[in-house]
């Protein structure tokens, strides 16, 4: 469902001032909202650009770098603990101690 972007109509003369902005889901097929959900006040919907997930997005990239996918590559990874670095994927030591 999509994410629209509304906003608290300030003042009826200008189309400019808008208070408290906040998201909603809503069908396409549904009416926009003309009052705010919680508080009753005026709102009007605003045009703002879509997120359109390209070629590298924040979804594409923790696809990439999952453990999965990093060790199907023949890559290893590292994370960072107390007590040095502990292997999470791949081939090589269980542990690399801090010096």
């Amino acid at each position: 469902m999509p994410t629209y972007v509304y906003g608290v109509i300030l003042s009826e003369d200008d189309d400019e001032a808008v208070g408290e902005v906040f998201e909603v889901e809503q069908s396409i097929h549904d009416a926009a909202l003309t009052k705010h959900p919680e508080t009753g006040e005026p709102v009007r919907r605003l045009i703002c650009a879509p997120f359109i997930a390209g070629t590298w997005s924040p979804l594409r990239a923790k696809q990439l770098l999952s453990d999965k996918n990093l060790a199907k590559r023949g890559l290893t990874k590292y994370v960072r603990t107390s007590s040095g670095y502990e292997k999470t994927t791949g081939k090589g030591p269980d542990l690399l101690p801090r010096d």
